[in-house]
């Protein structure tokens, strides 16, 4: 008896590759053919309300003659560059910069490089002092700019008369007001508040490191140095590369410490690019503009450099 096989309307078989088609094909819609954009669309909104926009009106700001009330008067062309270029203290603050970044993020990354192998060994009281790490971290930038502040004044400040009262100097010392003094108190203020990140941050890379590689490591003959040289520092390498670069552009952009320490003066003999610009608003808000866009197309390059030397996306052979 013959079989008679019913053929499937026009339109709704599968197609190739087994594909549905037609009526069926079609009932995909609404937010299915918006993929992924429902889940990214609210952070991408974010960051360019957050990040976009106020770049884009910085450099636009930069461009213009803004009085002081806020007012527009009209394109400047790059007239606030050349303004800025010519400050006689502009070449001394970039200078100092850099010399104030490099030396913090350098000695913050060694202390707590230092800090975080010793938490992560066992001993007495470790508990305790990894929570006492924390109090830099808890405390406002600020607050702490600013005990520091009184601990270093030159009439009631607690060092000068501890020091005079233990002989070793014959009278008050004005530590904030000279800048040979008060920039390595900066440093050691901005060293003390970001030892906790950078510390934890470390940390969490050693804690992530399996023993069994350490345990190889020791059966193939190789002692501590090698070890740690050709393992832990390898393995490492991300979680310092996280803590460095947060830690760079931290500092690089850092104001409480220095304002509430020292407002950047005498003048702007204490000041780095973030406070000169803060400065600077003060007289011509256009000039604080284009020493904002310089100073983020510095933090930019800063990090694009490290990067790039450090080949962060790069394997290990």
């Amino acid at each position: 008896m013959p079989v008679t096989v019913k053929e499937p309307a026009a339109g709704t078989g599968p197609g190739p590759g087994g594909r549905k088609t037609g009526p069926q094909r079609r009932r995909r819609g609404g937010i299915a053919r918006l993929g992924p954009l429902p889940w990214i669309g609210p952070a991408v909104l974010l960051i360019v309300v957050v990040v976009l926009w106020p770049i884009y009106e910085l450099i636009r700001t930069s461009f213009l003659n803004v009085s002081i009330s806020g007012f527009v008067r009209g394109s400047a062309g790059t007239e606030k560059y050349r303004q800025l270029f010519d400050e006689s203290g502009f070449g001394s603050v970039l200078t100092m910069t850099v010399v104030w970044t490099v030396a913090v993020v350098g000695v913050t990354m060694l202390v707590s490089l230092g800090l975080a192998q010793l938490f992560n060994k066992p001993f007495p009281g470790r508990t305790v002092t990894r929570w006492a790490l924390i109090a830099p971290w808890a405390a406002s930038v600020l607050m702490t700019a600013i005990g520091f502040r009184w601990m270093l004044d030159q009439t009631a400040g607690v060092l000068n008369t501890l020091m005079t009262d233990l002989g070793l100097i014959d009278g008050p010392k004005d530590w904030l007001g000279d800048p040979a003094t008060a920039w390595p108190w900066m440093m050691f203020v901005a060293v003390f508040v970001s030892l906790p990140f950078t510390t934890y941050t470390l940390l969490a890379g050693l804690q992530t490191i399996p023993h069994e590689v350490y345990e190889a490591a020791r059966i193939d003959g190789a002692n501590a140095r090698q070890t740690y040289w050709r393992v832990t520092v390898p393995l490492l390498r991300p979680a310092f590369l996280v803590g460095f670069v947060i830690n760079l552009i931290n500092v690089f952009n850092s104001f409480p410490i220095i304002w509430g320490m020292t407002q950047g003066g005498p003048g702007s003999d204490t000041a780095t690019t973030t406070v000169f610009m803060y400065q600077l608003k003060s007289t011509d808000i256009g000039e604080s503009a284009a020493m904002s866009v310089v100073n983020f197309a510095m933090v930019v390059v800063l990090v694009l450099i490290f990067l790039k030397v450090s080949r962060w996306n790069k394997e290990d052979a």
